[in-house]
């Protein structure tokens, strides 16, 4: 368990236009990647109203009585699809042997995208993936987010690869296939008689491959730099935030981070907002260590996985389940 401490009153993380002339771009995402693995993307393209959309169709889902909510419970769900309560969640990692970290105060509706049948809008409200609310628009609204955000992945991928000097497509062929995983997350006020270093999410990494995160206004993000030390990842209109997981770390054995963050909302009496794209390989996908990421100074740091044992192993880990 790590103990909370405050952050830092501002996170030096940086806003990078990738609408910006490749090779540029690639080398400013090298460089943060192997300093913190968090940044700012700005030029994006993803309509700032899609965005308000999203957010908004977050709150309605999350603002469905408790028990409609809990009827589309992600344990129905075979790809954890669906509604997660408060207290269902551990995100600090107890890997260390330390005490057992409470519970994270959040709650969360997962969609999962980029599924052909999803993508010809021909599925029933429950499937053998999503469990859809009954909220009109709710699921095409979420499809198409999800469609821009995985577009928008694919730019960031071609980004990295070009940072690591492959060819631009290197990915590629590891995403063919992939399902992406749209979170919709609520953290209510921090309260003060919360159990000792219960906050909205514990430290973690992310599992995957990259994250793309919407905050809204209040802020909360909180991301651990390379000295060890809390800095706040404050919301930056235009912009979102890009981390990346623990596979991209494993891939480039560990010449890239994977670093941890957590969120704590210490605003009064509002809810915070976000939505967080997990964007991984296809589960099948065979992850070893880029072969130019190892060297005699940097041996070999990671055993052979698919991305899909390490997803489930975690999720084992967070979930109990």
């Amino acid at each position: 368990m790590r103990i909370y401490t405050p952050p830092r009153p501002a996170a030096v993380i940086p806003v990078i236009d990738i609408s910006g002339p490749p090779a540029a771009v690639g080398k400013a995402i090298g460089k943060v990647c192997r300093e913190i693995g968090f940044f700012y993307i700005a030029g994006h393209g993803v309509p700032e109203e899609l965005i308000a959309r999203q957010f908004a169709a977050a709150k309605a889902v999350l603002d469905t009585p408790l028990a409609e909510k809990q009827a589309l419970h992600m344990k129905n769900s075979p790809a954890g699809a669906g509604f997660e309560p408060i207290g269902a969640q551990i995100l600090d990692s107890q890997e260390d042997g330390g005490d057992l970290a409470p519970v994270d105060l959040k709650e969360s509706f997962y969609c999962t995208t980029n599924l052909p049948a999803e993508n010809a809008r021909t599925q029933a409200r429950t499937s053998g993936h999503n469990q859809w609310p009954d909220l009109p628009g709710f699921r095409e609204q979420t499809l198409v987010y999800g469609d821009a955000l995985q577009l928008l992945g694919d730019r960031v991928l071609q980004q990295i690869a070009l940072s690591l000097e492959l060819r631009a497509d290197w990915f590629a062929p590891y995403y063919a296939g992939a399902e992406a995983k749209l979170r919709m997350l609520r953290y209510p006020p921090q309260k003060a008689d919360a159990a000792f270093n219960q906050i909205g999410a514990g430290a973690h990494t992310d599992w995957g491959g990259i994250t793309l995160l919407a905050q809204d206004s209040l802020g909360g993000l909180e991301v651990c730099d390379v000295n060890g030390t809390w800095v706040r990842a404050d919301p930056i209109p235009g912009t979102f935030v890009v981390n990346l997981g623990d596979l991209m770390m494993r891939w480039t054995n560990g010449r890239y981070a994977s670093n941890f963050h957590r969120v704590r909302n210490n605003h009064g009496a509002a809810d915070r907002y976000s939505l967080a794209f997990f964007y991984s390989p296809r589960s099948d996908a065979v992850i070893d260590p880029i072969p130019s990421c190892i060297n005699a100074d940097r041996p070999r740091r990671f055993a052979t996985c698919t991305a899909g044992e390490h997803v489930r192993e975690m999720f084992r880990r967070s979930y109990g389940y």
